[in-house]
């Protein structure tokens, strides 16, 4: 689409804007420099901040240039929370984390390059690590009120409280400082973020207006996104395991496609819009085959290859389809890889045994039956599976032949209860 701004709300990537007319003149006019920040909070960026990157990364691909800003200062200082006190991380660790992100965050955006939409890098601890205490009381929180500092939601949920410390309360003028600095430096007119993020982002907003008068550059904008929720009210991007990373030490590919292979049918509308790169016209017609079709899963399934080839290249993501496709009796199991097998098994209820039980144990201990007599009854009517291949025999035993790589065995009751025994 030429409209970008047509296209962000058409895909509801847009919650508050500051003037929408006047930013898509901006767009129009472009390119615009645009930028996010990411605070190392942890050693990787997880699912949760793919909407944020993949719209840097869809207005690079409109002819805009986006900067990513990995908060190597404002991450020693944490963006307060409307709950309690976030726990400081030591610098050292935090500088450790600010160097991971950028890693991740580069493998997103094209910073090759001279021209006008070639991405920038950057790091606020660059410009803050030798900012005086003086000056900054002096230069920049002369220019924020009290007042409206008070009136920032979280801060009025913490004052309701347990309080806030003096460090979190200042933590929007260093945030504010970053647009400031990038709108000097590099031209820098728009900043996004979630919608949680709008006070510190018109915070920056008046602080460039009062400090440059909006010279040379123009006037600054801002849009946020809303943050998201599954539909059943379970927070995105949370699994019974954790969060779900980008990094796949933490969050194995398997595991990633997994993620989205099981959006709830209510959402995958909403992700498509929102993380595919797909055109308008292939997304409403992998909707309307989702709610033709449900159980084929076909939304689903775009998401989850396109995003897992994405964030871990072509073959991961064909060896997470190979995976699920054999667990389900669609493939070989003995054809996959032991990292692809143990990532499996991660996913799955599971029990470890110190020798091989029978199979009616093996099922009771995996939990895909309460009782030996349901695990009988199971293996009688036919809907017990030893991988992928059905027991008929009730007083059957595993062997070492049924381990997958010499340590895993792995059980099915009926079409989709699966889970695992590990020997060891």
């Amino acid at each position: 689409m030429t409209d970008i701004v047509e296209d962000l709300r058409w895909r509801g990537l847009i919650a508050q804007t500051t003037d929408e007319d006047a930013l898509r003149k901006a767009f129009a006019d472009g390119p615009v420099t645009v930028y996010a920040g990411f605070d190392p909070t942890a050693a990787s960026l997880h699912v949760g901040h793919l909407l944020i990157i993949l719209t840097l990364r869809r207005l690079q691909r409109a002819g805009h240039r986006p900067i990513a800003l990995v908060g190597g200062a404002t991450g020693l200082i944490g963006d307060p929370k409307p709950s309690a006190e976030r726990q400081l991380n030591e610098a050292e660790t935090v500088h450790e984390w600010t160097g991971r992100i950028r890693t991740q965050l580069a493998a997103f955006l094209d910073f090759e390059g001279d021209a006008p939409t070639t991405a920038l890098m950057a790091n606020n601890y660059d410009w803050t690590q030798d900012l005086a205490a003086v000056d900054l009381l002096r230069d920049l929180g002369k220019h924020f009120s009290i007042n409206q500092m008070l009136a920032r939601e979280t801060v009025k949920s913490r004052l309701g409280g347990e309080g806030i410390s003096y460090t979190e309360f200042s933590y929007v003028i260093l945030q504010a400082n970053d647009y400031l600095e990038l709108y000097r430096r590099h031209g820098c007119t728009l900043q996004i973020g979630g919608s949680d993020q709008w006070g510190n982002i018109t915070a920056g907003l008046d602080l460039i207006r009062r400090v440059t008068g909006n010279t040379p550059h123009g006037p600054a904008h801002a849009v946020t996104m809303n943050l998201l929720t599954k539909a059943d009210g379970t927070k995105f991007g949370k699994t019974e395991g954790g969060a779900v990373w980008l990094d796949a030490e933490l969050t194995t590919p398997y595991a990633f496609y997994q993620f989205w292979l099981n959006s709830d049918d209510r959402d995958v509308s909403r992700y498509l819009r929102l993380f595919s790169f797909r055109t308008h016209e292939e997304i409403e017609d992998l909707e309307r085959e989702s709610a033709e079709r449900p159980a084929a899963r076909a939304g689903q399934r775009a998401l989850a290859e396109e995003l897992t080839t994405l964030i871990h290249g072509a073959d991961q993501c064909a060896a997470a389809v190979e995976a699920s496709r054999a667990l389900f009796g669609q493939g070989d199991l003995a054809s996959l890889d032991a990292t692809t097998v143990a990532a499996a098994v991660a996913e799955l209820p599971s029990a470890q045994v110190a020798e091989l039980p029978t199979v009616v144990d093996a099922l009771v201990a995996t939990g895909l039956v309460t009782s030996k007599s349901a695990a009988r009854r199971a293996i009688k009517e036919g809907g017990a599976y030893v991988n992928n291949t059905k027991v008929t025999d009730e007083d059957a035993t595993l062997g070492a032949g049924d381990l997958l790589h010499g340590r895993w065995a792995l059980l099915r009751r009926g079409k989709r209860n699966l889970g695992a025994l590990t020997l060891g």
